[in-house]
């Protein structure tokens, strides 16, 4: 097996151990099994964990963007809730694949049987 950096895996969404096989299932389900090496993936569960990293990063960027737009042009709500609601959906569902792969991998390396 080769070595894989855990944040290199867990970002690609791939098995914590080879690198190579795929770690999810789905949209979010995570593997029973690694297709490649066969490593039990079944108890390695992140829980809300991805959400919660997920809500404080994009809260904070969609905050940011709103105090940016607002000192900069002052524009209606309803320009505010047009440019926002697709970021903050686009990156929260961008993000959680990573993320809960990031703390699959992490769970990995730290709670190894």
């Amino acid at each position: 097996m080769n070595a894989v950096g855990t944040f290199a895996a867990g970002l690609g969404c791939k098995c914590p151990r080879c690198g190579r096989g795929r770690l999810l299932k789905g949209f979010l389900e995570v593997r029973e099994s690694c297709e490649v090496c066969d490593l039990d993936l079944s108890n390695h569960d992140t829980g809300d964990g991805p959400a919660v990293f997920v809500v404080f990063l994009v809260g904070a960027i969609a905050t940011g963007l709103a105090l940016g737009l607002e000192s900069a042009f002052a524009p209606p709500v309803w320009m505010h809730l047009a440019i926002l609601i697709p970021v903050t959906v686009s990156l929260s569902v961008a993000l959680l694949r990573p993320f809960k792969g990031v703390l699959v991998a992490l769970h990995y390396r730290n709670v190894r049987e």
